[in-house]
């Protein structure tokens, strides 16, 4: 039975529509999960939408509207542009769903089996915004001189009778597992993070709120309902079957990521490592805590006017160009900023004039010169085996970059068997041999089928659409990574079409 892989994203909050971040993260956790099962893991892929608190009451009620309806409304937009954007989830939670408030029960249950619930009254800041309580050592001040939040939001004092959550007496299990299990926080700059603040003591958190009701319901306790990111956190769980489905539990807890940005690194390294803690449940193997998107360098913002919507993005430069710009440009773990005339130079460069002109360069020429039949007799050279041999190391190399995270440079190192097809197409000019050595034309192209076809085998995670019709021309069947360096080829490949058009500027001025 193939090896499990269970990777999720954040939730994302309803109460606004998906942008540009929420875009990026599912097509980064998307390659992630295509590259697995290349792999030939048995990958379980987990997105979808947190429903529940202040906020989503707060929104509702600006817009005049039921909750329940905002969240179905705005669900709905998440859903879609997973969908757009071709996320192949395996499942799109919501936290709305009955059986994920059968698992924050049962999760609330075991954190009070084992005594770490308490009542008591809450009295301090919280951000609504962020869903989020704060020291007072953690304030700044604005430039009004009003307290904010370390992430610039508002905070309001808050005082409500709440349970708590016994947080602070996971401050040295915490420690002792981040100290064993190093790559559990990445990128060590996440970790560092949240190393000092576990380091400089916790509080007890509050875990319920009473002044409104929409949210899971704290059992026995009439008029709580559980803080948001107790529910939230929980539908890790519920994807893997908690707390019933045992065997699906057993198969595929511990996740093993957890791909969230890094403004909610302290929910998911923190609370939720202790919560499982509490409930004696395994931790997850990796908490990756991305970096922002940046619209031309500034952080993206609606009274500035730079928000795009990711659809626009898709509609404008196709998915696959959209895919392939965000993972390529953006080194993972790090903040980056992308602008539409970024996204235009490096698709043209990259796509179009690179891989796009090998593969229509060389399918072009078997159809028109070879009816299409792809050549199996020719004569051998050096040249061949060497180019075969590059292919093959950019393929080892992109492999373990990609399993590693880094997922920019591995398609830089993919670039690299790129550029150096287009650089044995060129040297041996199989436009030239039609009339001097037939024979050995017939080698050349072989040799660069099977060069296109590892190489669109290997960039398949990050370009499903393109890399797939690439494949499809080629009449390639199998597209995991058992099929790459194989010496077979494809009897006869289909009609050639372009596959990766030029982006012009205009369409760049459109989404500015």
């Amino acid at each position: 039975m193939a090896e499990p892989f269970y990777v999720t994203t954040a939730i994302s909050y309803p109460n606004g529509r998906p942008h540009i971040g929420h875009a990026y993260e599912a097509i980064a956790a998307d390659a992630i999960a295509r590259f697995q099962r290349q792999a030939g893991r048995d990958v379980l892929f987990q997105t979808g939408t947190d429903e529940h608190g202040l906020k989503m009451v707060q929104a509702a009620r600006e817009r005049g509207m039921e909750t329940r309806a905002l969240a179905d409304e705005m669900s709905a937009l998440f859903k879609a542009m997973d969908d757009r954007l071709d996320i192949s989830y395996d499942r799109f939670i919501r936290t709305v769903e009955p059986a994920h408030h059968t698992a924050s029960v049962a999760i609330w249950e075991a954190m009070a089996a084992t005594g770490d619930l308490y009542p008591d009254r809450y009295e301090g800041w919280y951000s609504v915004r962020d869903e989020a309580f704060y020291d007072e050592k953690e304030l700044i001040d604005g430039e009004g001189g009003e307290k904010l939040s370390p992430q610039g939001t508002p905070v309001d004092w808050t005082a409500e009778e709440t349970w708590f959550f016994r947080l602070s007496k996971y401050r040295q299990p915490l420690l002792d597992h981040y100290a064993a299990h190093p790559g559990f926080i990445r990128p060590d700059a996440r970790r560092n993070e949240v190393l000092r603040f576990v380091e400089g003591g916790l509080s007890d958190l509050s875990v319920s709120r009473t002044s409104f009701d929409w949210g899971v319901k704290v059992p026995g306790s009439p008029g709580h309902v559980m803080y948001v990111w107790v529910d939230a956190l929980t539908n890790y769980l519920t994807g893997a079957g908690y707390p019933a489905d045992r065997a699906a539990m057993a198969r595929h807890w511990p996740a093993d990521l957890h791909l969230i940005g890094k403004d909610i690194v302290r929910f998911h390294a923190v609370y939720w490592p202790a919560f499982l803690m509490s409930a004696g449940l395994a931790l997850p193997k990796t908490v990756f805590g991305h970096g922002f998107l940046l619209h031309r360098g500034e952080k993206m913002s609606k009274s500035i006017g730079n928000v795009v919507d990711p659809i626009a993005l898709a509609d404008a430069f196709g998915v696959d160009a959209l895919r392939y710009f965000l993972l390529r440009e953006v080194s993972f773990g790090q903040d980056g900023s992308y602008s539409a005339e970024a996204i235009v130079t490096r698709v043209n460069a990259e796509l179009a004039n690179a891989f796009g002109n090998l593969a229509q360069r060389t399918l072009s020429f078997i159809a028109k010169n070879c009816d299409g039949v792809v050549p199996t007799d020719g004569t051998p050279e050096p040249a061949d085996a060497a180019l075969l041999a590059s292919i093959a190391a950019t393929g080892d190399e992109f492999r373990a970059l990609f399993a590693d995270l880094a997922l920019s440079q591995a398609v830089e190192a993919w670039l690299r068997g790129v550029f150096a097809g287009n650089a044995y197409i060129d040297v041996q000019a199989p436009w030239a041999l039609r009339k001097t050595d037939p024979a050995r034309m017939n080698a050349v192209l072989a040799t660069l089928v099977r060069a296109i076809r590892d190489l669109a085998i290997l960039i398949l995670p990050v370009i499903p659409g393109a890399a797939g019709k690439v494949l499809d021309q080629l009449g390639a069947g199998a597209r995991d990574h058992a099929a790459l360096g194989l010496g077979d080829l494809p009897a006869r490949i289909s009609p050639p079409s372009p596959i990766f058009p030029r982006l012009d500027a205009p369409v760049a001025d459109a989404v500015s």
